[in-house]
């Protein structure tokens, strides 16, 4: 990095780091995300502009050994960055068991690292970290799509003491493709019923969903009641 930067070089760097945060901006705003075109433009901007601060700053960095003024600048993108950690967290959403926005938060981490790129002067490494983050966004969430993800549910069933079996709705279920993780049984001597509590795992394709056949499984001789619950990996 040169200590000395010429104003044709401080517009391309910041015309660089305009053009990234509106690139991936356009991306998330498509998507509906909450970090849109101008979130994502503002937060590369100010990252870019810390880092072209430093810049000019270095010049005045030097002092003599004896003197106890010291300037750490790289302490002011060392900011830039805690801070974004702050604004990730909070774009990051917990509802009941499922995790949202984890990507967002990721989108402007990366932005953040972008505009220090670009701000710095590192032109070509911005570049190929700007290709390589459109590409993951982009391209690789078709492809996850078609991934197989695993998935689990919670089934509650309550019937008779005697039906239907263990081994009944045991084969109900995997006939289906379901996978039994844990079964909690509950009995109830003075009504005569048992209640199942059934985790199950499978694995599907989110463009494929596999339908659940409650209406099946509720028809099973003996069921009294019978509640889906699904869930996702947080």
């Amino acid at each position: 990095m040169s200590t000395r930067i010429e104003w044709y070089e401080i517009a391309l760097r910041l015309t660089l780091t305009v053009a990234a945060g509106a690139i991936f901006g356009l991306n998330r705003g498509e998507h509906g995300r909450a970090a849109g075109l101008r979130t994502t433009m503002l937060v590369c901007l100010a990252a870019s502009v810390s880092m072209l601060q430093v810049n000019l700053l270095l010049a005045t960095a030097a002092r003599p050994s004896d003197s106890f003024v010291k300037l750490d600048l790289m302490r002011l993108p060392l900011g830039i960055l805690t801070g974004m950690g702050f604004i990730g967290g909070g774009a990051i959403l917990r509802r009941g068991e499922a995790v949202l926005g984890v990507t967002t938060a990721a989108t402007l981490w990366f932005v953040t690292v972008l505009g220090l790129c670009f701000g710095g002067g590192q032109h070509v490494l911005g570049l190929v970290a700007l290709a390589l983050g459109m590409l993951v966004l982009s391209s690789l969430k078709r492809w996850e799509a078609h991934m197989l993800q695993s998935h689990r549910g919670v089934l509650t069933v309550t019937s008779s003491i005697d039906r239907p079996t263990d081994d009944e709705l045991r084969n109900a279920i995997l006939d289906r493709g379901f996978s039994i993780a844990s079964v909690e049984a509950g009995h109830d001597k003075i009504e005569e019923r048992r209640t199942l509590h059934c985790e199950l795992h499978w694995r599907e394709r989110e463009t494929n969903p596999r339908p659940v056949p409650t209406r099946d499984w509720a028809e099973l001789p003996g069921v009294l009641k019978l509640h889906w619950a699904p869930s996702r990996n947080a």
